[in-house]
């Protein structure tokens, strides 16, 4: 016989339900006594994007087993401000986060490797391949693909709403509580290696004549190579970031 639990969830977790259970209390048909994780990524909520469940009024984690009639309140992750006067459902926030973004953020990954953040992408990672880089190496997934983050290993990952690269880093930042950890321009856009000054002896095959004769400052990444030097670009580049660093002012 079919049991009922009602369910409400909070803020940005209606971003994953249909239009007609956005920010009510509504019934969910369920059998037997199912993990209230498993109930939860049924109704389309990745649980990285849980971090507290009230059933009954009480604090419950993931391997909760849903009873008839239970009253399901569930809130998304709190990055930002404390909460610890209740149960969270996982460790403290990561003050040092490190990311792998997936096949359609590749603008995204530039604009958090020129803020500072160690951000693994490439255009062939594979769902598992994301999902074992994530674990291996403590890495918060950002992703547009819901799926990926219902791997039931997944502990930390942010599906990204916006689909516009701007729109997804100030997305990023506020979702991590990131601006006061910008350390801008010490990771290559390029391959997110580290970044170090040079001497412009040791680059001055690869610059154009221009380059030469004009500017006198080099940095090189350690692991392409890749030189930089603060040209026309650079104060596009510093005024981008300056929007979104709150420890600049």
């Amino acid at each position: 016989m079919a049991k009922i639990a009602q369910f409400r969830f909070y803020e940005e977790l209606n971003d994953f339900l249909p239009n007609i259970k956005k920010k009510i209390l509504f019934p969910y048909l369920f059998e037997g006594n199912p993990a209230i994780k498993d109930a939860i990524e049924a109704l389309g909520v990745p649980h990285t994007e849980v971090d507290l469940i009230l059933v009954n009024g009480n604090s419950v984690s993931f391997r909760y087993q849903l009873n008839n009639k239970d009253h399901v309140s569930v809130y998304p992750v709190f990055e930002s401000f404390e909460i610890s006067e209740i149960s969270r459902l996982r460790k403290e926030p990561l003050r040092n986060p490190k990311f792998v973004l997936d096949v359609h953020l590749g603008k995204l990954a530039k604009y958090l490797r020129m803020a500072g953040f160690d951000t693994l992408y490439e255009n062939h990672y594979s769902d598992s391949e994301i999902a074992a880089i994530s674990l291996e190496e403590k890495r918060i997934i950002l992703t547009r693909d819901v799926g990926i983050l219902k791997f039931r290993e997944i502990k930390h990952g942010y599906w990204i709403r916006s689909q516009n690269p701007v729109e997804q880093f100030g997305e990023v930042v506020r979702r991590f509580d990131l601006s006061a950890n910008f350390r801008p321009f010490h990771r290559c856009i390029n391959c997110n290696g580290l970044i170090h000054k040079t001497t412009k002896t040791s680059v001055i095959n690869v610059l154009q004549p221009k380059t030469k004769e004009f500017y006198h400052e080099f940095y090189q990444c350690e692991s392409c190579r890749k030189v930089y030097w603060k040209g026309s670009h650079f104060g596009k580049m510093q005024s981008f970031i300056d929007k979104f660093n709150t420890s600049s002012g």
